[in-house]
């Protein structure tokens, strides 16, 4: 099975989208989804109890920032919403990675490979 197509079907949100934590403070440009949780047991569990969400959804890789910095995060699916700022994104990765903006979307640079 084609990953990318798997994810495309079930994920709410894309690659390039601009969006923004339910809870904390911070909103990023995705750029990379997995169909569920893949990262470390140790990460997982140092999610707070009440607020660890399931392994089985669509996390989230973001350019992410908040006031003080920029960052990588990784982010389920049930904790993010769309950033309705319109906003352009800070981190120094986006222009590396993205190319013009437009309504709430970046739009990804795609390198060829011989």
């Amino acid at each position: 099975m084609n990953r990318s197509n798997h994810v495309n079907r079930d994920a709410k949100f894309s690659i390039g989208q601009v969006v923004r934590h339910r809870f904390y403070p911070f909103r990023g440009v995705i750029f990379d989804v997995d169909p569920t949780f893949n990262n470390t047991e140790e990460w997982y569990q140092s999610i707070p109890a009440d607020r660890r969400p399931s392994k089985e959804q669509p996390y989230y890789h973001l350019l992410a920032e908040n006031d003080e910095t920029t960052y990588e995060a990784y982010v389920s699916e049930q904790n993010l919403v769309l950033d309705s700022t319109d906003k352009p994104c800070r981190h120094p990765w986006v222009g590396k990675m993205f190319g013009e903006r437009s309504a709430g979307f970046y739009k990804p640079i795609y390198i060829k490979s011989n």
